[in-house]
């Protein structure tokens, strides 16, 4: 890699909206997102985000897909491995005692599966009034004490849990009488648990910029729709919480069925990924 291309690189990063831009798209993954989601998700204009995606198009960290009227932009994984080796370089190749322990353990971590007896994990979104409190209860059930499951939102609502959660959990024999809305910052406190996995439901909680947790977690994105926002008569209205409860059931379902004793984190990190772009959710059988 050239040193311009590098410094163009840097360049891009440099200004904080391209900043996260450029970590969204790194987080979503060769799904990537459409103009008009990461518009709404960071809350900019659309010129605005045209303006600051063509600065990373012309940096060569992202890329533009068609897919027919629409467009569609990801990462650009080979940029990206190329700068971080330009990075290197220098310092592996002069001072290899400084890099070689922490590559050698890095792929140690990555090639080692996640053998334990229980593993604690965090869903979150933004108002924590009905997705992640419903993934909780889900995992807490379906994972029948091989997982813990808890829930937080970024900006948790003042009100509490919204009643349609309520009460569809408690007619689905889910225990609530501890559902309580809560911010993730509890769980980035000493002493909080020690997490292994930490899952997003909503597409805003997957853009902000998370806490340090605990413990290192892997992470995933499993966006599902908003039930609160949704218009209509009342049994509208409930019908939507009961679909997404039967989406994040689905999800749930299949990831405490992965053989995560056997998987290494390579490997499981595509799985968790697959598993949040699922879109054919079956209906439960």
């Amino acid at each position: 890699m050239e040193k311009n291309q590098v410094a163009n690189a840097f360049f891009a990063l440099s200004q904080p909206t391209r900043l996260d831009i450029f970590r969204m798209l790194v987080q979503a993954g060769e799904h990537g997102r459409q103009p008009g989601e990461i518009a709404e998700i960071l809350d900019i204009r659309q010129n605005t985000l045209s303006n600051n995606l063509s600065v990373l198009l012309n940096a060569g960290l992202i890329k533009r897909v068609r897919e027919g009227r629409n467009q569609r932009y990801t990462a650009n994984t080979d940029e990206i491995r190329d700068l971080l080796s330009f990075l290197l370089e220098g310092c592996c190749q002069s001072r290899p005692e400084l890099c070689h322990p922490l590559l050698e353990r890095a792929v140690r971590q990555l090639e080692t599966p996640m053998a334990r007896e229980n593993y604690t994990i965090l869903f979150l979104c933004t108002g924590n009034s009905a997705r992640s409190l419903m993934a909780e209860a889900i995992m807490n059930r379906e994972g029948m004490g091989r997982f813990t499951a808890y829930s937080a939102g970024s900006h948790p609502a003042a009100s509490g849990p919204h009643p349609y959660t309520l009460e569809l959990l408690g007619n689905l024999n889910h225990d609530v009488s501890q559902a309580r809305t809560k911010s993730w910052d509890e769980f980035s406190h000493p002493g909080a648990p020690a997490l292994d996995f930490v899952f997003t439901v909503c597409d805003k909680a997957a853009a902000e910029i998370c806490p340090v947790w605990p413990g290192q977690p892997m992470s995933a994105h499993w966006g599902v729709p908003d039930p609160v926002p949704v218009e209509g008569n009342e049994a509208e209205r409930r019908l939507a919480f009961s679909e997404t409860y039967r989406m994040l059931r689905n999800r749930i379902s299949i990831f405490v069925n992965l053989p995560l004793d056997t998987l290494d984190k390579f490997s499981l990190q595509k799985r968790l990924d697959e598993i949040g772009r699922t879109n054919d959710l079956a209906e439960e059988t």
